[in-house]
Parts: C-alpha cells; sequence; structure tokens
C-alpha cells in the first residue's frame, strides 16, 4: 500500500512494441489513471496502431504504422525484410526522435514494455525508465531444477536469456525498477544485482469475467475444446484448416464434445465458417440448443454428434469453458495454460507459429503444452492425457505457477507510483 501522504506527479510515456504488448501496457495505464492524482499520460507503439492506448484516450506522440510483418520479424527474415520495404527504418528514426522531443519538453519518465527495443528508446532518452520485461523468460533455458538439456555451452556461460547489453540496461540507475514475467526470471535478474520486482504477469489479468456461462446446460456436460487458430489473416485461417482437421479424430474418439472456436475480433468470420461447411459441419439455422454462452455474434454448427460454436466475442468465457484447447497462438495459448489448462499445439507455416516458435512456447510452457506434429495426433493425445489424472494434476500446478495469477497491473502500477511518482504531500 502506498501511504495516504504520498500523492502522484508528473508525466508518463509508455513504448511498447507489439498488440499484446500494447494491452498489457494499457492495462498498467488504466490502474494509474484510477488512482487519485493520475500522471498525465501518454504512449507510443512501436509496431501497429495502439488501438488499445486509444481506447483509454491516451494520446500517441509520435507516427504508428502497421508493418507487414505485423510484429513477427523475429521468427522470418523474409519478414524483416518486407517491413524494411514497408519503411520500418524511416518510422523507427521517425518515432524515436519523438521520443527524445517528449523527453526533452515534458520532462517524464519512461514506461518500456515489451524488449529491447522500446527499453533502448528509454534509455536513450536519459529519463529514469521502468521495464515490463515481456519478452523473454527464464524457462526458456532452465525451470526450478536448472538447466533444460536443450541449452547450449555458451547459453550456459551467458548464464540468463537476458543478455548481457539487456542486462546493462536494466542494471542502469536511471532504470528504476523491471518487471519480469515470471519468478524464476524475476530471481536470476535479482542475482544481477537488478532491481526487479515479482509482481505477476499482467498477461492474466482481464480474464475473470462475471458468470455468465451455462453450467446447467446439458452442453456444459460434454468435453469441451477450445480452438485458437491466432490473430493474424491469412496465417489464422491456414492454421483453422489444421485445427478443423484434427477435430475429425477427435469427433470419432468422443460421444459427446463442444468446440469453442475462439476468433480474434477484427478477423472476418466467413472464411473460417466456410471451411466448417466444405469439412461437412451444418449452420443450425434454427434457434440451437442451450450451450454454456452463447454470444448474440455466435454461430452454431453440429457434425454427427458434435457442436460447434464459433465467435469473435466472450474470448475471456471461451477460455474459462474449455477444458482443453487445440491451440496455434501466442499470447492465448499462454493466457490459457496460465489458468491450469492443457493445451495441444499443432507447428504451422508462420509467420508467428512456426515450428521453431512453437518449440519455443514448449520450453516457456513446459508440461502444461503438448506439441504433436500432425492433426491426426490430436485426439490420441487428448485421450492419453485426460486417463492420467496425476499428470493433469501437473499440468494445472505447472501452468498457475509460470504464468502467475490476476492483478499483476494494479500491482505494477501501485510500484511505479511508489518508486517514480510519487512525492511527499
Amino acid at each position: 500500500m502506498i501511504p495516504p501522504n504520498i500523492r502522484s506527479r508528473g508525466k508518463l510515456l509508455c513504448l511498447s512494441n507489439g498488440h499484446g504488448e500494447d494491452v498489457i501496457a494499457a492495462r498498467i495505464l488504466e490502474q494509474l489513471l484510477q488512482q487519485p492524482h493520475a500522471p498525465e499520460l501518454a504512449a507510443l507503439p512501436i509496431v501497429g496502431e495502439g488501438r488499445a492506448y486509444s481506447h483509454l484516450n491516451i494520446p500517441i506522440i509520435g507516427p504508428v504504422q502497421q508493418m507487414p510483418s505485423g510484429g513477427f520479424i523475429y521468427m522470418d527474415g523474409g519478414q524483416l525484410w518486407r517491413d524494411l520495404q514497408g519503411g520500418l527504418m524511416g518510422l523507427t528514426l521517425a518515432q524515436l526522435r519523438a521520443v527524445l522531443h517528449w523527453s526533452r519538453n515534458q520532462q517524464g519518465v519512461i514506461l518500456a514494455v515489451g524488449d529491447i527495443v522500446p527499453l533502448l528508446f528509454a534509455s536513450l532518452t536519459g529519463a529514469d525508465y521502468a521495464f515490463v520485461a515481456t519478452a523473454k523468460s527464464e524457462y526458456y533455458w532452465r525451470d526450478e531444477k536448472g538447466w533444460l538439456p536443450t541449452t547450449t555451452r555458451l547459453e550456459r556461460a551467458l548464464g540468463s536469456v537476458y543478455l548481457p547489453w539487456e542486462r546493462w540496461l536494466m542494471r542502469s540507475a536511471r532504470c528504476k525498477a523491471v518487471f519480469p514475467r515470471d519468478k524464476l526470471t524475476t530471481e536470476i535478474l535479482q542475482q544481477r544485482g537488478i532491481a526487479a520486482f515479482d509482481l505477476g504477469n499482467p498477461m492474466m489479468d482481464g480474464l475473470l469475467t462475471e458468470d455468465r456461462v451455462n453450467k446447467d446446460s446439458e452442453a456444459w456436460k460434454r468435453l469441451k475444446i477450445l480452438l485458437l487458430p491466432g490473430s493474424r489473416t491469412p496465417e489464422a485461417e491456414d492454421n483453422w484448416n489444421k485445427i478443423i482437421r484434427a477435430t475429425r479424430g477427435v469427433i470419432a474418439a468422443f460421444e459427446e464434445v463442444l468446440f469453442l472456436g475462439a476468433i480474434a475480433p477484427g478477423l472476418n468470420l466467413e472464411p473460417f465458417t466456410s471451411h466448417l461447411i466444405a469439412e461437412g459441419w451444418e449452420l443450425e439455422m434454427k434457434k440451437p440448443q442451450p450451450l454454456p454462452l452463447m454470444p448474440k455474434d455466435g454461430l452454431v454448427f453440429t457434425q454427427n454428434n458434435a457442436i460447434m460454436l464459433v465467435t469473435t466475442s466472450v474470448y475471456s468465457d471461451c477460455l474459462q469453458t474449455a477444458d482443453l484447447a487445440i491451440a496455434m497462438a501466442g499470447t492465448a495459448t499462454e493466457q490459457f495454460v496460465g489458468l491450469g489448462k492443457l493445451a495441444i499445439a499443432i507447428p504451422g507455416n508462420g509467420p508467428q507459429f512456426t515450428p521453431a516458435f512453437a518449440e519455443a512456447q514448449i520450453r516457456l510452457l513446459g508440461q502444461s503444452i503438448i506439441l504433436v506434429t500432425h492433426p491426426d495426433e490430436v485426439a490420441g493425445t487428448i485421450q492419453s492425457t485426460l486417463k492420467d489424472t496425476a499428470a493433469m494434476e501437473l499440468i494445472a500446478a505447472n501452468g498457475r505457477r509460470r504464468m502467475g495469477g490476476a492483478g499483476a497491473a494494479a500491482r505494477i502500477a501501485n510500484c511505479l507510483r511508489a518508486k517514480m511518482l510519487a512525492t511527499d504531500n
């Protein structure tokens, strides 16, 4: 708790580089706005258009542009080349000039959210800054028992998934706080003299919604499987086709299944529903049978004894309702696992959900995610895993430990206020 004689002051500029990072940043800023004597806020999304900030009426101080890669240049060198052709270099320089101009004129502090790019921008301003480190976790290289077998000698010699130059930026006297995404990463950074705080992962905020789920419906008794094809078109459509192929075996293996197709808001449903129809699913034209949740935009399909709900809304309710997921997504998969549930992943063609991305996601999430090489393997994997009660209990505990509980945004906002935005009344 912050003492009542401490009041907020000054100005804060938030830098983020990615849609997921924008959402995390906006959650923290929203908590700051709700506090007495809130600071004056501004933002600059380095990737994309920053709609999460616009929803909070937070001004954007510099140029923004949606790049062809959607921010996934680390997955594919070809994506970087397309971004460079799309004006990435000029955009980055213009954004850096805007950040430096804001810092000179506003005399505020910086909150960097994401990876080394916003962290470097923050450092170059000469202002005090904090860093919400969303991009990396020690779980990529180790777990609580020690180094993973896949780590190299060089990685072990480096000692941390955060490289020396990243740690140097975090160790600066002007870096007042670092907020890693999990306890293990926090402990490793603290051992290296970094002011790291284990306050949780804002990615898990906003998932506990009001209980809108009808647990009395007959369909609640079914095995409920969440389908996550990702958020970027046309990749999501290609992923959806693979996922629907996996459902064939699931329908054959289980008598009663309810699939929840959670399509990202902003995507056109038509390609997804058209593929269902091509695969033999029938759209229920009459009033569908009662389901655990039934959003206004929901479309219900049936095939044999299986039911499929497709929606672009009630995302959190879908995560809460499902027993397990067939997932080809990034953030959504991590959030689902953080609820203590199992995800089964199928590698795609990218640019995001490639085999390399899926392998990294397994290191991050551990036993809570199972990678199969082909859609036809999904049904058997579900059958064998659900029979292993002990394994399911370990999966639940593992996911909650690696992703943390809700409330991190408020805790980070309070820490920012105490460390960077507070003065005696």
